[in-house]
């Protein structure tokens, strides 16, 4: 099959966009809106449908939003809460839901929601209106924001479900789902789907019932015996997350996934990882030992921060290892990331 290739570029289009661009004043990633113009262009002979334009007019006006009301709140960490939005204020999740929100938020964390009713209004009720963010969506029935964060500039609204998700996980260090319905499964099953493949950052997915309740263990269960059993998913795939009952151990799994792991970044065939503190040589020893499967290259070792690093100034002051991930088994890479953290 023959591969697509990019279009000779037009000189006087690339002329005339820049034109634009210097007429707007310039600003960051010139290049790339650049070519976000010319694409826009080719609208204009390549999809008829109104429809179909008004979807892409809308998620890029949308996003466009979304990451400009995220970006001075880019180094605070952040954790997604999703969760029925029928869950009333007398029910013990919902209890449970302000309470993490509250103990997540001490720790350091901000918290995203859905910003509607249910568990989205108790995590925002415990993090407090400062500490949080709105996520929201527009339905014909429901659903408008919840009081707390209705006021608060760190509310956006989407039309659609898909940009909606993005934000959701583009944003998130962390993922904590109560009980809900379809949403809550999808939001669930969707974040598994991007770490196991590699689409999303690893980050800590934790499930929290109530006290003695069975909605996460026989949700678990059903996992265990047809995904699991009929070799749908692999062993390691269930380190993509843990259940509890217990809001304390809950706040406890995020925290300690960055006791000692920052950050990560792929630089060509090099998987980077940004830590508080460097591993000894002996423990470097034992995870190249135990870890090879994933390893298609030399050892890991330790390294400075890599030209593409410095260039981005991209945490510079942080020592990190590096190795050649094979870039599919990413349930043991968070293996290596639990070890990491216990160096």
């Amino acid at each position: 099959m023959k591969r697509a290739t990019k279009a000779p570029t037009d000189p006087e289009l690339q002329r005339r966009i820049q034109a634009l661009i210097d007429y707007k004043g310039g600003g960051h990633n010139e290049e790339s809106v650049a070519d976000l113009v010319e694409n826009a262009l080719k609208l204009l002979k390549d999809v008829e449908h109104t429809g179909d334009v008004r979807v892409i007019q809308t998620a890029l006006r949308e996003l466009r939003y979304a990451f400009k009301l995220f970006a001075p709140y880019a180094h605070v960490r952040k954790v997604t809460m999703f969760g029925s939005a029928r869950t009333q204020p007398t029910r013990q999740e919902y209890q449970q839901g302000v309470e993490f929100g509250r103990k997540i938020a001490a720790a350091g964390f901000m918290v995203i929601t859905g910003a509607g009713p249910g568990i989205m209004q108790a995590g925002h009720e415990g993090a407090g209106p400062e500490k949080s963010f709105g996520v929201n969506i527009r339905l014909p029935w429901e659903q408008s924001a919840n009081p707390v964060i209705r006021e608060d500039k760190k509310l956006v609204t989407f039309k659609y479900f898909f940009t909606r998700k993005l934000i959701f996980i583009r944003h998130a260090d962390a993922i904590a789902l109560f009980p809900g319905g379809f949403g809550t499964m999808d939001e669930g099953y969707e974040a598994l789907t991007l770490m196991q493949t590699g689409k999303s950052q690893l980050m800590p997915l934790v499930l929290i019932d109530r006290p003695g309740g069975t909605f996460w263990k026989t949700w678990d269960r059903q996992v265990r015996e047809h995904l699991l059993r009929d070799q749908l998913i692999s062993p390691e795939d269930l380190n993509l997350y843990q259940i509890t009952d217990n809001v304390d151990q809950a706040v406890q799994i995020i925290t300690r996934f960055y006791r000692n792991f920052h950050s990560s970044r792929f630089v060509k065939d090099l998987l980077v990882i940004r830590l508080k503190h460097a591993p000894s040589d002996s423990a470097l020893r034992a995870m190249n030992e135990d870890f090879a499967d994933i390893n298609t290259g030399a050892p890991i070792k330790h390294c400075q921060p890599t030209p593409e690093e410095v260039a981005d100034a991209d945490h510079l002051d942080l020592p990190r290892i590096a190795f050649n991930f094979n870039r599919k088994d990413y349930s043991r890479l968070r293996q290596l990331i639990d070890v990491l953290n216990c160096v």
